[in-house]
């Protein structure tokens, strides 16, 4: 039998309709905790790959309740302070303040040739970088109000650690400033939470097959990049499977992780060593 580890703790989890995010989601709940999926499910307009469906988010839901959980399902885009506000009520009213928040969500706009630079490079600071904004500040507060600890992660990447791979595109420099920027705004926040018993860490995964690699713009991408030799991981592995991204969201979340705050954890295979 699976050991309950979170049972009854809350869960927030940002961009939880497929990928990583679903991952974390269904981990999560096969140890006890609930969760709040929250996910835009629809298209921007800049993004060189199609977005997360509803259809998406509902099999996020079947997978939760397939192991075993209790989730609530919220569309809504974490570039808008008021659909972040909108989810959380959601959430207290169904299980109550987080005690655990997952910010996940992201998107990459890199691209064979990129139409507009400025719109890549805006595009992808307000998903990546406001939108871990949006829903660290929106949540921390009920957490320390509670007074009851929990732990915060925020999805990065080894481009948060790394600038390997920059060719001056808007795409991957507003990737590589949003991811970095994440660590601007974990180690912050880990200074004010700490005394109150909230941690806050940030992940950085080298490639995982999701949708936002595994698309025909990126694979464009690294045939005209002279720098894509050099982005291979130092272990004989490829991409990393969202189970071991999902992985080191549990050692963080869990008791393992009860005296661990203002990291940088790389799951990378070493991407970050080279």
């Amino acid at each position: 039998m699976e050991q309950k580890s979170l049972a009854g703790k809350v869960a927030f989890i940002t961009g939880a309709a497929r990928g990583q995010g679903r991952s974390h989601a269904v981990e999560l709940a096969r140890r006890g905790a609930r969760i709040l999926a929250m996910d835009i499910c629809e298209d921007v307009d800049s993004v060189p790959y199609s977005l997360a469906s509803r259809s998406d988010l509902d099999q996020t839901v079947a997978e939760v309740e397939a192991v075993g959980g209790e989730i609530v399902a919220v569309q809504g885009d974490v570039r808008e302070t008021a659909d972040v506000a909108a989810a959380v009520d959601k959430c207290v009213e169904a299980f109550g303040v987080p005690d655990i928040v997952i910010a996940n969500a992201g998107v990459n706009l890199q691209r064979g040739s990129e139409p507009d630079a400025q719109v890549a490079f805006m595009d992808t600071i307000m998903i990546n970088l406001v939108g871990v904004w949006n829903t660290v500040h929106a949540i921390a507060p009920l957490m320390v109000e509670r007074d009851q600890g929990g732990s915060i992660v925020l999805i990065s990447s080894t481009n948060g650690l790394s600038g390997r791979g920059g060719d001056g595109s808007g795409a991957v420099t507003g990737y590589t400033a949003s991811k970095h920027g994440v660590v601007g705004i974990m180690r912050s926040f880990m200074n004010w939470l700490a005394p109150y018993g909230i941690r806050v860490n940030s992940i950085h995964p080298a490639g995982v097959p999701t949708p936002m690699v595994a698309h025909p713009e990126m694979q464009a991408w690294f045939a005209g990049n002279p720098n894509a030799q050099w982005m291979g991981n130092a272990m004989p592995v490829a991409m990393l499977d969202p189970l071991d991204i999902s992985r080191a969201v549990l050692y963080l979340v869990e008791e393992s992780g009860r005296n661990i705050t203002g990291v940088t954890l790389p799951v990378d295979a070493g991407f970050t060593g080279k």
